[in-house]
């Protein structure tokens, strides 16, 4: 059972680690895309500037996801690639779009008019990427997914096309672009650049704030227990509190011109608002119309599950120093 821990625990935390760091990084082209024209290319600069060398890096957690469910709960993800195949779908080629169009908007050595459109398609697939990101969390514990539907669009689409879905799709993409100025501020010199990403700061944590209320407005309409999942327990309250008071310092920080924390807050914050979301239907991964998938009893066989835990502490003991020295020697002052 020990073994089963051990995994589960990794899969939380790659969860945690690809909204922190590639929410970040898809919160890059989100500052873009709700920027006027004139201050673009500036968002453009100071955030390729600040996070930039290390983007390729953080698809590397979503992976890490993947082969979890793969190998260890073969149920839960042939349920999930089955019945939520069309937005894993366009996730994915988000992912495979934005990427080339970063590359490309980068070191494309001839300047031309194609530079707009690979800015566009950054832009927006950095958007539409997280946006179905949060449309897939939802639909996992909407209780939507029919597994005897016999219709096409009930069984592939009408479980995951839900306003509490489209709520959640939105949100997430708020939090993205606030973890990427957050992530940004610390870093910059220029005092007059800082004041502007502060202010980008504080337009994002605000629209954090606002579609949360969205989110649990969907959810009653969709009579889901999702205060129940997050009020239900002292951690939820207690993932919550820490959550809010992370949200006050963070506005604190930005009236008085202390950025230096604001990075710390705002993962916290995020960190918690995951721990409160997830917590309250644990060991239940996916909830189902006929029932759910739990992590405690659809895993696979006891050899591997116990070949996987030890796979997953060795490859963190050898790789993950070497990727957070990445981040360390990209982004300490040149």
């Amino acid at each position: 059972m020990f073994d089963l821990y051990v995994v589960i625990f990794f899969l939380w935390t790659a969860i945690a680690l690809y909204l922190l760091l590639g929410g970040a990084d898809f919160g890059v082209g989100i500052a873009e895309l709700f920027s006027n024209k004139k201050n673009q290319e500036r968002i453009h600069k100071i955030m390729y500037r600040e996070m930039g060398p290390v983007w390729e890096a953080n698809h590397m957690w979503l992976i890490i996801v993947i082969v979890i469910l793969f190998v260890g709960f073969p149920q839960i993800y042939s349920t999930l690639s089955t019945y939520l195949h069309i937005p894993l779908l366009i996730m994915l080629l988000g992912i495979i779009a934005r990427g080339t169009a970063f590359t490309f908007r980068h070191y494309d050595a001839v300047i031309d008019n194609w530079h707009k459109v690979y800015n566009k398609i950054f832009i927006y697939s950095s958007f539409i990427t997280p946006f179905f990101l949060g449309i897939i969390a939802a639909a996992t514990v909407s209780g939507t997914i029919n597994t005897e539907a016999t219709e096409f669009s009930t069984a592939y689409i009408w479980s995951w096309l839900t306003p509490f879905g489209i709520a959640l799709g939105v949100f997430t993409s708020c939090i993205c672009g606030y973890l990427a100025c957050s992530y940004t501020i610390s870093q910059i010199e220029n005092e007059e650049e800082k004041k502007y990403i502060g202010k980008k700061v504080k337009i994002f944590l605000i629209s954090v704030i606002l579609s949360g209320g969205l989110v649990f407005a969907c959810a009653g309409y969709q009579n889901l227990p999702l205060i129940r999942w997050i009020y239900g327990g002292v951690v939820g309250w207690a993932a919550v509190l820490f959550a809010t008071l992370s949200a006050i310092g963070a506005f604190y920080c930005i009236y008085k011109n202390k950025y230096s924390a604001i990075r710390i807050l705002a993962g916290f914050q995020v960190i918690m608002i995951l721990l409160a979301v997830t917590y309250g239907h644990y060991p239940d991964l996916v909830l189902l119309k006929q029932g759910s998938l739990s992590l405690l009893s659809g895993e696979n066989e006891p050899k591997t599950i116990k070949m996987l835990a030890w796979a997953l502490i060795l490859g963190s003991i050898f790789i993950l120093p070497g990727v957070f020295h990445l981040i360390y020697s990209f982004q300490k002052k040149r």
